[in-house]
């Protein structure tokens, strides 16, 4: 794959180049090809990547020689990227650095680079905020509104159908977003009552969806008389697979119509997905492989989300609190 190839998959197309580019596609080819992350995830680094080059070029002249960099320099970027009002927020920074630091490990890899120039940079800490969720009675609400939408005449049946489907599995099965909008109909077993997931770094697993996403998977198959097993199951515009931009732009819509607010998003619904199992006496490792948590202390942060709630409750409820 060449670099304009790249380019038009993962970068601006209308301004490609910046110091340093055919070193980062290359770099994005790799993340690809060898590490089968998502596209999206790519986008991400590839925009950290170029956001720091063009940043260096017009800081200190940087021309795309990434083994002259320096650790003062690489401190200098985070430091301006905390300042004034395009300032990045900590996770903003932290996914941007990790975007860095994963890209000098690949160069060490090949021998284009003797020693990282982020060793020793200490980042600002991140706050430990809890994940937001809805609760059942809010995921209730929301996950009604596109049939409200259609008999409102505000949305079409194949609108309807194809909102509902997604947000039942997105809910249901507690996908990534990524993961919705990357299954095909082959992707569903309905006799098994699961969806086969293609999750972070290629890694597939099988998830269970419930009853009522089922049902709706079904109604949308049967609209849309599709047949093949390498069709996109969730369509965008123009009959292109459903993009994530486009799911989170009709989600908000509900979101207003149901008078929610308007900040949950549908990482959101997963944090939900995995809230309420919880809530429901399902074990740790189960939610685990629900989600496709690669470690279990990632989701122990639900565990935290539940003893709030759990507190709460107590303070509310308890005579002696």
């Amino acid at each position: 794959m060449g670099f304009r190839t790249i380019s038009s998959e993962f970068a601006d197309a209308a301004q490609p180049e910046y110091p340093g580019a055919v070193t980062v596609m290359l770099f994005c080819e790799h993340l690809k090809n060898e590490r089968r992350l998502s596209r999206y995830t790519i986008r991400n680094y590839e925009e950290a990547l170029r956001d720091f080059s063009l940043w260096a070029k017009s800081m200190f002249g940087f021309g795309g020689d990434f083994a002259r960099l320096t650790r003062r320099q690489l401190r200098d970027f985070i430091i301006e990227r905390q300042r004034g009002n395009a300032a990045l927020s900590r996770r903003t920074l932290h996914n941007r650095v990790s975007a860095l630091r994963t890209f000098f490990r690949w160069l060490r890899r090949r021998k284009e680079l003797e020693n990282s120039p982020l060793t020793g940079i200490v980042l600002p800490k991140l706050s430990k905020s809890l994940p937001k969720f809805l609760t059942e009675k809010q995921t209730g609400e929301l996950l009604a509104m596109p049939r409200q939408a259609f008999e409102d005449g505000l949305i079409s049946e194949a609108q309807y159908l194809r909102d509902s489907a997604a947000l039942e599995v997105l809910y249901g099965g507690g996908l990534r977003i990524s993961e919705l909008c990357g299954l095909t109909l082959g992707a569903v077993d309905f006799a098994a009552g699961t969806l086969r997931v293609l999750g972070k770094g290629g890694k597939t697993r099988v998830v269970p969806v419930g009853e009522v996403a089922l049902e709706a998977l079904e109604k949308l198959r049967v609209f849309l008389g599709e047949t093949s097993r390498n069709a996109p199951l969730f369509h965008g515009n123009a009959g292109k697979p459903l993009s994530p931009g486009t799911l989170q732009k009709w989600l908000k819509k509900y979101l207003a119509l149901a008078g929610l607010p308007m900040d949950i998003t549908p990482h959101k619904l997963r944090h939900s997905c995995a809230t309420h199992m919880l809530d429901h006496e399902a074990d740790l490792r189960t939610v685990q492989e629900q989600l496709g948590h690669a470690n279990l202390s990632t989701t122990q942060i639900y565990t935290h989300v539940t003893l709030a709630r759990l507190k709460s409750a107590y303070k509310k409820a308890h005579p002696r609190a």
